[in-house]
C-alpha cells in the first residue's frame, strides 16, 4: 500500500506519500480499505513532532478513516468482509489501509455516502464524551462553544441544539459565525472584536455558560471560568493557547464549578470502545433522521496532504477537510 510518511518533523511538506507495508489485523481487529480520512489538529502537531502516537500505534497520521473491511482478524464477530464502516482511529488514516480494533468501528449513518462518512468518527466521539458523558449538558442549559466553525465546533453546536440547549459560539469574524448561526448557534461572539465573558454574560441575564468546550487552554483558563455559570463545567480538549495558565481557585470555589480536560486519542481500547457504542446509540439515530450533519469545507486527495495542511493551518475553512484516498 502507501501512505503518508513523516521522514523528519517539519511544514506540510514533511508529508511524504510513499509505500508501505500493508497492516496485518491482529486480535479483535479488522483491516480496512481507506476510501477516505479527514484532518485533524493532532495530526498537524504530529507532523511538526509535538504528539507522537501512543505505543503501539500506527506510525501514519490519520484519527479517522471511512472504508470497507477486506480482512478480519481473529476473534472477530458482528462485522464482515465488505461492509461499509467509518472508524475511530490512534494513527493510521493517512493510508490505504488500516488495522481497526472492532470497538472502534461503526457503520456507515443512513443515507450518508462514504466519504463524507469520514468526517465524523472523531468529532461525534470527542463532543459526546466531553460535553455529554462528562460535563453531561441538558435541556434548557447554555452551552458555550469555542472555536465554533471548526470540525469539534460544528458538531457541537448541532448535537446541543438537538438536545434542547442554546449554544453561544467564538469565531473569527462575520462570515463563520453565520455559518455557526447556519447551524443553530443562538448567541454569536466575534472573539476578534468582543470579550466572550462579557458577551455570554449579557446573553444570559449576568448567569453565565452552564458548559463551556474549550479548544484553546491556558490563554482562555481565566476568563472561561470568569463565563461559567454556578455549577459549571468547563471542558477543555485543546491547547492552541498554550499548556500553562494561571486559576483563581476562589473563584472556582464559589462557583461550584468543575474543569475536566481529556484527549481522546491514548485511551485505552475498552473507554474507546464505550465512547464509540455511546455515539452509536444517540448520535447515529440524529444523523440518520437529518438532525445533525456533517459539515465539509473541501476534499483533498490522500496524497497531496500537504495542501490539506495547509488549509488547517490557515484557519480559513468551516467544518472537517477530508481526504480522498486514490483507488487500490
Amino acid at each position: 500500500m502507501h501512505a503518508i510518511t513523516i521522514p523528519e518533523p517539519g511544514g506540510p511538506e514533511a508529508l511524504v506519500w510513499a509505500e508501505a507495508p500493508d497492516p496485518v489485523p491482529g486480535e479483535g481487529e479488522v483491516l480496512v480499505e481507506v476510501v477516505a480520512s479527514a484532518v485533524n489538529r493532532a495530526d498537524v502537531l504530529q507532523r511538526q513532532g509535538f504528539y507522537d502516537p501512543p505505543p503501539g500505534a500506527s506510525a501514519y497520521p490519520g484519527l479517522e478513516c471511512s472504508g470497507r473491511i477486506v480482512a478480519l482478524g481473529p476473534g472477530v464477530s458482528g462485522w464482515a468482509v465488505g461492509d461499509e464502516v467509518c472508524a475511530l482511529l490512534a494513527g493510521g488514516g493517512y493510508a490505504q489501509k488500516v488495522a481497526v480494533p472492532v470497538g472502534q468501528l461503526l457503520p456507515v449513518p443512513e443515507g450518508l455516502d462514504l466519504v463524507t462518512a469520514a468526517a465524523l468518527p472523531e468529532v461525534t466521539a470527542t463532543v459526546w464524551s466531553n460535553v455529554f458523558m462528562i460535563a453531561h449538558l441538558r435541556p434548557g442549559e447554555t452551552l458555550l462553544v469555542h472555536g465554533g466553525a471548526s470540525g469539534i465546533g460544528t458538531m457541537a453546536v448541532q448535537l446541543a441544539k438537538a438536545v434542547g440547549a442554546r449554544v453561544a459560539v467564538t469565531a473569527g469574524g462575520p462570515q463563520k459565525l453565520a455559518r455557526c448561526a447556519e447551524l443553530g448557534a443562538d448567541i454569536l461572539i466575534d472573539y476578534r472584536e468582543q470579550d466572550f465573558v462579557e458577551e455570554i454574560r449579557k446573553a444570559t441575564d449576568g448567569a453565565g455558560a452552564d458548559v463551556i468546550l474549550d479548544i484553546v487552554g491556558a490563554k482562555y483558563l481565566d476568563r472561561n471560568v470568569k463565563a461559567l455559570a454556578v455549577n459549571g463545567r468547563l471542558a477543555v480538549i485543546g491547547l492552541q493557547g498554550g499548556v500553562k495558565g494561571e486559576l483563581n481557585l476562589s473563584a472556582l470555589l464559589k462557583k461550584r464549578a468543575a474543569i475536566t480536560a481529556t484527549s481522546l486519542r491514548a485511551r485505552p481500547l475498552g473507554e474507546k470502545a464505550a465512547i464509540v457504542a455511546a455515539v452509536r446509540e444517540h448520535v447515529w439515530p440524529l444523523i440518520g433522521a437529518g438532525r445533525v450533519r456533517a459539515v465539509v469545507d473541501r476534499q483533498v486527495p490522500l496524497d497531496n496532504a500537504a495542501e490539506a495542511h495547509r488549509v488547517m493551518e490557515s484557519g480559513a475553512h468551516v467544518g472537517k477537510i477530508l481526504l480522498v484516498a486514490p483507488t487500490q
